[in-house]
């Protein structure tokens, strides 16, 4: 297991939601004995925080701001790129269904069929990145390599198998596609995720054109999405890890 990744996950843990609003709920019923006012206060506000979190309607409020920092890409083979890049985003294990391999997570599946639709429009190969960053399994490039093959009937020409990470994504992939003569590339990742994506590549050195996929926050809001509920506490996590992460780039760099 990388050291890195698992630093990440543990900082990631602790300041975004639900564990971070369940300390400060504990601390706030432990305070109680010395300060019951300022201690209910607190445990109150991160139990309603957490509810909101919980809700389509907020989750949007945080994801949407980040989906619209990136334009659907509209005219793929105008884009002049020479390759495609598909990056990966987790995998489910030992899948009983596929005898008990590891496959990619159903969000990197909708990663794959966008960039299969960008090749066929386009004819540009396509590069698969994300790495083995638990330290077992088989990395997550291999994974998507391997559903493009068997579900797609096709082959990536890239397989960079080595990332822990976005950074080191646009790091080792960069390293690839130079060596082929390769500069300008159609980025495919999560709409929500592009912003920090497409600035990490291009901080890499590419010409980056991004194709974003997957998109959470659009559309109108219906009576339901004020109902709490787990997809969207998962969402509204995923959110504001993107805005830590667009933050802490910022400052790193």
């Amino acid at each position: 297991m990388s050291s890195a990744w698992l630093l990440t996950n543990t900082v990631s843990a602790l300041l975004l939601p639900p564990l971070n609003l369940l300390l400060v709920c504990a601390a706030g019923i432990l305070l109680r004995r010395r300060r019951q006012r300022l201690g209910m206060v607190l445990a109150l506000f991160s139990l309603i925080l957490l509810a909101a979190l919980s809700t389509n309607a907020a989750a949007r409020l945080l994801i949407r701001p980040l989906e619209n920092m990136t334009p659907t890409l509209r005219s793929p083979r105008a884009a002049g790129a020479q390759a495609i890049v598909v990056l990966g985003g987790g995998r489910r294990r030992n899948a009983p269904e596929y005898g008990g391999q590891d496959v990619p997570r159903a969000g990197v599946l909708a990663r794959l069929r966008y960039g299969v639709r960008l090749h066929r429009e386009t004819g540009l190969p396509l590069l698969v990145s994300g790495g083995s960053p638990e330290g077992e399994g088989e990395p997550e490039a291999v994974l998507m390599a391997r559903v493009l093959r068997d579900d797609f009937g096709m082959q990536p020409r890239w397989v960079e198998s080595r990332s822990d990470n976005t950074a080191q994504n646009a790091l080792y992939s960069a390293e690839m596609l130079r060596r082929d003569g390769v500069s300008r590339i159609l980025l495919v990742t999560d709409a929500l995720h592009m912003p920090r994506s497409q600035r990490t590549f291009s901080e890499a050195g590419l010409s980056v054109i991004a194709a974003p996929t997957a998109y959470l926050g659009q559309g109108s809001l219906q009576a339901g999405d004020f109902i709490p509920g787990a997809p969207a506490l998962r969402e509204s996590h995923y959110a504001l890890h993107e805005w830590i992460g667009i933050v802490w780039y910022r400052l790193a760099h």
